[in-house]
């Protein structure tokens, strides 16, 4: 790419993170106006509960992310799928508050979660965690970053710390498990994701049924501190095309990514 070209592409990025962290530390400042109190609550599909912050957010968001790009196509969890964005060359990829039952119940593992999506891959990701005064963003090939400083997932040691299903957890090999040691649950999958990519946790399995929104800003920033994400057949997962659920995950790094890459793939066979 001539010199020229390059400079600008990392102009056009910069300029695409910064409209959406701007955007993304705003919707948490209107997530938090509901934080701890009582928003109205319902329930989608009988299971799954979204509330009046989460439609705040996912308002503002809409509004002022189509705004500034009226080109990029549209998903969130919060907004009824259209067609139309499958036409787009680049997608906003949006949920509100990934972690609503988190939020909730006055946890603070929740963040709003903001991605730009092209052909398939997360070109620029944040996330916001505004009860817990984190904001996580990455670029590709610019490194991951909470709150100002470069993150990288934790080193191999004998002992590793995993998330995830305990269905998944318990067809770890043998020869494994006394290595393994079980964390709490985290409802954001997105922050989970986070927890990996900043050293937190080691890794985490990811039950089927997740969507594009819940991981596609996570899975670049956990991929630029060094980790990866990947389904029952090893692949990084693809984004904001016609399908936008996900079978089983599992996240981590080194050999531990590798065993547990194995342990889906084993679910497969």
């Amino acid at each position: 790419m001539p010199e020229a070209d390059t400079a600008a592409a990392v102009a056009s990025a910069a300029q695409d993170l910064d409209l959406l962290l701007t955007s993304a530390r705003e919707a948490g400042r209107i997530a938090m106006r509901y934080f701890g109190g009582k928003p109205e609550v319902w329930m989608k599909g009988g299971t799954s509960p979204v509330s009046e912050a989460d439609y705040a957010a996912d308002n503002y968001l809409r509004e002022t992310l189509t705004a500034a790009r009226p080109d990029h196509g549209w998903l969130s969890e919060e907004t009824a799928d259209s067609p139309d964005r499958l036409r787009a060359r680049r997608t906003f990829v949006v949920d509100p508050i990934d972690g609503t039952r988190a939020f909730l119940d006055g946890r603070k593992t929740w963040c709003v979660s903001v991605a730009i999506v092209e052909a398939g891959e997360s070109i620029a990701g944040v996330l916001e965690c505004p009860a817990l005064g984190e904001t996580y963003w990455a670029l590709p090939g610019q490194g991951a970053f909470r709150n100002g400083e470069r993150i990288h997932v934790r080193a191999p040691s004998a002992e590793s710390e995993v998330a995830g299903p305990k269905a998944l957890l318990d067809r770890i090999p043998d020869a494994w498990q006394p290595r393994i040691r079980r964390a709490a649950y985290v409802p954001s999958l997105a922050y989970r994701l986070a927890m990996i990519a900043g050293g937190v946790l080691d890794g985490t399995f990811v039950k089927p049924d997740a969507h594009d929104w819940d991981i596609a800003a996570a899975a670049l920033i956990l991929r630029e501190a060094g980790g990866t994400l990947v389904d029952d057949r090893g692949r990084t997962p693809r984004f904001a095309g016609a399908e936008v659920r996900h079978g089983a995950l599992a996240a981590g790094s080194g050999d531990l990514i590798d065993m547990m890459s194995a342990v889906l793939a084993s679910g497969r066979a």
